[in-house]
C-alpha cells in the first residue's frame, strides 16, 4: 500500500516533514505526485520532484494522501478534488494540514464531521480523515502515524512524543 503525498507550487514541506520521515524510517511507500507530474517549487525554495501525475495516480493501493499547505489557488483543483472524493469514499486516510484543510473542506469531505475548521483545535482525527493547523505539524505526523499503526507498541509512541514534542533525547542505543 501506497502513501501519497500531493506536492505543488508553493507547498509549505516543514509542514509534512516529519510525517514523511516517519513514514520512511518505517518503511512505508512514499509516492510523491504533483498536478500533470510536474517539478514543483515549495514555499522554502526547494526544487521536487513527484513520482507521478495526479491524474495518472492509481487510487485502488492507496492507504494514505496527504495535503500541506501553501499556496492552494495553484493545485489543479479538478483533479485534486477529484482523488479525495474517492478516496473518502474508499475511506483512505486523508490528511491535510493548514490550508490543506481548506483543500479537503472545498472537496466537501469536511462536512458532518470534526475538523480543526468546526472545533477551531490544533489537530483533530474524526474517523479516516485528520486536520491540523500549521503550527501543529509535530501533533499532524504523531496522529497520522497512529492512524496507520506506525508505532511498534505504546513505548515506541511515548518515545516519539517525548523526542518530537518535548524534545528530550532519545534513550542512548535506540533508534530514532
Amino acid at each position: 500500500m501506497k502513501d501519497m503525498v500531493l506536492l505543488y507550487d508553493g507547498c509549505c514541506v516543514f509542514e509534512i516533514v516529519i510525517l514523511n520521515y516517519f513514514l520512511k524510517a518505517t518503511g512505508s511507500q512514499l509516492v510523491f505526485c504533483s498536478p500533470q507530474g510536474k517539478t514543483v517549487r515549495a514555499m522554502e525554495g526547494y526544487s521536487l520532484n513527484a513520482d507521478m501525475s495526479i491524474e495518472e495516480a492509481d487510487w485502488t493501493d492507496v492507504r494514505s494522501f496527504i495535503v500541506p499547505g501553501g499556496e492552494i489557488a495553484n493545485i489543479n483543483d479538478a483533479a485534486v478534488t477529484s482523488a479525495i472524493e474517492q478516496l473518502n469514499n474508499d475511506k483512505v486516510l486523508i490528511a491535510g494540514i493548514c490550508a490543506g484543510v481548506n483543500v479537503l473542506d472545498q472537496a466537501g469531505i469536511l462536512k458532518n464531521i470534526r475538523s480543526t475548521i468546526s472545533t477551531g483545535e490544533d489537530c483533530v482525527r474524526d474517523g479516516h480523515v485528520i486536520t491540523a493547523k500549521a503550527n501543529a505539524y509535530v501533533d499532524f505526523a504523531i496522529e497520522t502515524a497512529k492512524a496507520l499503526d506506525l508505532f511498534e507498541d505504546e513505548a515506541d509512541l511515548q518515545e516519539t512524543i517525548s523526542f518530537w514534542k518535548e524534545h528530550r533525547p532519545a534513550d542512548k542505543g535506540a533508534e530514532i
